[in-house]
């Protein structure tokens, strides 16, 4: 959670789901909720006003949720709520009721959620596990909560996550250090112990385990260069491997460790790696309780930065990618592609196959859209640059340099027997680039001139030859 001056946080407000729906911002004449002329069509946005971080991650019988940092009664940052959407296949979002509202403890900043299987925590009350959420109580951030600190505490739903109970003890992990916050939570097996990961202060993490989510002991300290908020914590197969596995922790900007965890410390194999290079990823977390039948890694990023001139909403989230560890001959990577769910919206496609691309050729010429997947694997050849331009922005690869470029932000990216792989996701505002099947990725938002529509690839200093590519034209997920 990243913090604006103190000034900015003295923001009340309580209102329900139906004032929500009216709440500060307008709609323009000629347009309806959900699809204002920048509003995302396929990335998540909350109806009205402002939100950040994604929040509470978990999978529960069927459905996804979604929770946010959220600002039910402005378009800025403020009075920081849990807003809460539910899905069914990570792609099409129903917002729900805010989850967690402010209270003498604080404002509601991130956090996790999970589901309590085995009812460690004594909060069931029905035939179903109880869902729990930790997350920081932001002291000192409202007038009410005046003079307390940043804590941690629980809540917990038996209804499937429509309602949520605050716990009677909280906090359930009292004030360690300045603005100590956003815990992420898992259950480790080997030790039957859940395992938080905190933020701390300054470049400091921290992890503690618990054997009922309400007692916690701490483990150890961890220091993060160059980071700060917003720790992920997880098991990875290295190559597909499931018996071959190393943990990756995670930062808010995605920065990541590998290396190993017994249980009670994490040792990371070398220094941190870069997972995103675009200008606009961060608060990064992912999925919690993904069945064991479809076993995915699910990341969900805040967009952070995104403008939205004139909308009733601020904010966008990324797209879910699919998250996997692979080697390389530099060591193990973080890779991440979109989930396969975005088939869902896939409409028309335009596809080719083993086409020459020269200098000033464009097979897509006349090709234009707003939202599109596009697929393509290019053999470089003697070109020394080949790339896209999509409405006006250039996705630009150096042969020379072996990077790829989008919107002011580069990663480098190495070919691979002569050839590289590219996917884009093009919305309304934002683009987001992967490269060699999730080895990089960038993603950042952007504002195109409405009336450059236009998809073109292009080829520079010599031939290259299309493999392969496909352009899917996108369905938006709002009615």
């Amino acid at each position: 959670m990243t913090l604006p001056p103190i000034s900015s946080l003295f923001r009340r407000g309580f209102v329900n789901f139906w004032v929500l729906a009216f709440a500060a911002g307008t709609v323009a004449a000629g347009e309806t909720l959900y699809h204002e002329t920048w509003r995302p069509q396929f990335h998540f946005t909350a109806q009205k006003n402002w939100h950040n971080d994604p929040n509470g991650l978990v999978f529960f019988r069927g459905e996804y949720h979604l929770f946010f940092q959220h600002n039910p009664t402005g378009i800025n940052w403020g009075n920081m709520t849990w807003g809460h959407a539910v899905g069914r296949d990570l792609v099409h979002w129903r917002q729900l009721p805010n989850a967690l509202e402010p209270d003498r403890l604080g404002t509601i900043f991130s956090g996790s959620a999970v589901v309590d299987w085995q009812n460690t925590a004594g909060f069931r009350s029905g035939r179903e596990p109880a869902l729990v959420a930790i997350y920081t109580a932001a002291g000192g951030t409202s007038p009410e909560s005046k003079g307390q600190p940043f804590t941690q505490c629980l809540a917990y739903s038996n209804d499937r996550g429509r309602t949520w109970t605050k716990f009677a003890g909280n906090p359930v992990l009292p004030h360690i250090v300045g603005d100590n916050r956003d815990p992420k939570v898992i259950w480790f097996a080997p030790t039957r112990r859940w395992i938080m990961a905190l933020f701390k202060d300054g470049h400091t993490y921290a992890l503690f385990a618990s054997p009922n989510l309400k007692s916690w002991t701490h483990l150890q300290d961890l220091e993060f260069p160059d980071c700060g908020e917003c720790p992920d914590f997880f098991e990875l197969p290295v190559d597909g491997n499931r018996r071959h596995t190393r943990w990756v922790f995670t930062a808010a900007n995605g920065h990541y460790f590998v290396g190993g965890f017994d249980g009670a410390k994490f040792t990371p194999d070398g220094p941190p790696q870069v997972a995103d290079w675009g200008k606009n990823y961060y608060a990064v977390q992912t999925y919690s309780d993904i069945p064991p039948a479809d076993g995915r890694r699910i990341q969900i990023a805040w967009m952070n930065g995104g403008r939205y001139p004139d909308m009733p909403f601020n904010q966008q989230m990324s797209f879910p990618c699919e998250l996997t560890l692979r080697s390389f001959p530099e060591g193990l990577r973080l890779c991440r592609v979109p989930v396969r769910e975005i088939a869902k919206l896939h409409g028309h496609q335009h596809a080719w196959k083993n086409v020459t691309l020269r200098p000033g050729d464009d097979p897509l010429a006349g090709l234009e859209g707003e939202l599109l997947d596009i697929r393509a694997e290019i053999e470089l050849g003697d070109a020394s640059e080949v790339g896209f331009r999509v409405r006006g922005e250039p996705v630009r690869y150096s042969v020379a340099g072996k990077t790829l470029s989008s919107l002011d932000a580069t990663a480098p990216l190495a070919p691979v027997n002569g050839r590289i792989q590219l996917q884009i996701l093009l919305d309304r505002t934002s683009l987001e680039v992967f490269g060699n099947a999730g080895r990089v990725s960038l993603t950042s938002c952007f504002l195109p001139k409405p009336d450059n529509r236009r998809v073109e690839v292009y080829a520079a200093g010599g031939a290259a030859k299309i493999i392969s590519l496909r352009v899917y034209e996108l369905r938006s997920i709002w009615p």
